[in-house]
């Protein structure tokens, strides 16, 4: 099979082999995933539990060997690429966990990766994936315009383009937690009422979707956004993509302002809700995870209990899943959480 052309359409430009979003798709990448990663845990604390009036479900992401969900994805898309098309490279745009996924998947599977974060982006996140092995390149102010930079270098250099979110082999890779979830759930002999998901460009609450609607259909999902990068959530109140000429949010890893095609219809068709949170809740909902699970989560992973938490007496008693996406949070970004606390 001939390579695509680096002008390729970013919707279709990692589709390889005609790849969809679905529950097959989920359970084709499950085999691929498991080869590299177990099951993260899904956990219940009683303590959490008090705080917020239900019974709670951690999806404890933030254990993955990246520290996020993103490298199931990485190692679903770059399995299927290194075998498909030996030799090329791939470049990328990210503020830090995609990026991290594609470049541990991509030093698994003997490709060449070049990522390309905005400047001044987390310095931790920017080491990790060089000590995967990938070129490491500041450009832009923002993912954005990060994003920009990676189509000029795609086609300069003749590297083949992984949009971080329409890409159906990133989606499905993700969509292995939802399974996780529903598998793990159905072992115990219960229902979830509801699960509440972070959403960047969108890639897991998508898994998400994708894996609820087809296997636990009375489950509602409820997307969350940072206030300050409401792109998707003023998108699916519009009905159409709606860009915001910023995102300006503390949790780094769903500051976006210009939604993705692809995914914005699997959300825009598939979710029950979305909320918006703003950066005080995400800090404090980081301290409660620490103080009642000892477990470290970024902005972006704390998201989904800060809307619980705005949420409580609504869902007060309920069976309710939250995904903790990541927990890739920098020591300067730490010292700022918990200064202020005597968590």
């Amino acid at each position: 099979m001939d390579a695509p052309s680096p002008q390729t359409d970013l919707s279709t430009a990692g589709s390889t082999r005609a790849a969809v979003v679905s529950l097959d798709g989920v359970r084709e990448a499950a085999r691929i995933v498991y080869r590299d990663l177990s099951p993260s845990p899904l956990m219940g604390y009683p303590l959490l539990d008090e705080a917020t009036g239900v019974r709670l479900f951690l999806k404890q992401e933030n254990h993955l060997p990246t520290g996020a969900f993103k490298i199931r994805g990485g190692l679903n898309f770059m399995s299927r690429f290194a075998e498909e098309y030996p030799g090329r490279g791939v470049v990328t745009a990210t503020r830090g966990n995609h990026g991290q996924s594609i470049a541990l998947a991509a030093r698994i599977h003997g490709v060449a990766a070049t990522i390309i974060v905005p400047r001044g982006n987390n310095p931790e996140k920017n080491a990790a994936m060089r000590g995967y092995g990938a070129r490491v390149i500041e450009h832009g102010r923002d993912f954005d315009e990060a994003r920009e930079e990676v189509a000029r270098l795609a086609a300069s250099e003749n590297l083949h383009y992984i949009h971080s979110a329409n890409e159906p082999h990133l989606i499905n890779g993700v969509g292995t937690y939802g399974l996780e979830i529903v598998e793990e759930m159905e072992r115990r002999g219960e229902q979830l009422d509801a699960i509440f998901v972070p959403i960047g460009l969108g890639s897991g609450i998508c898994g998400t979707i994708t894996v609820f609607r087809a296997l636990s259909p009375r489950t509602k999902i409820i997307g969350v956004q940072a206030a300050g990068a409401p792109s998707i959530y003023l998108s699916w109140r519009a009905g159409r993509i709606v860009e915001t000429p910023e995102a300006r949010t503390f949790a780094d890893g769903v500051a976006t302002r210009v939604p993705a095609s692809m995914t914005f219809e699997i959300i825009r068709d598939g979710v029950d809700e979305i909320i918006l949170v703003d950066d005080e809740e995400i800090v404090d909902a980081i301290r409660l995870l620490w103080r009642t699970t000892h477990n470290m989560a970024e902005g972006a992973g704390a998201i989904a209990v800060a809307a619980l938490r705005q949420q409580s007496d609504r869902w007060r008693g309920a069976n309710v899943a939250i995904v903790i996406s990541g927990g890739n949070l920098d020591t300067a970004s730490l010292q700022q959480v918990f200064e202020a606390t005597s968590c």
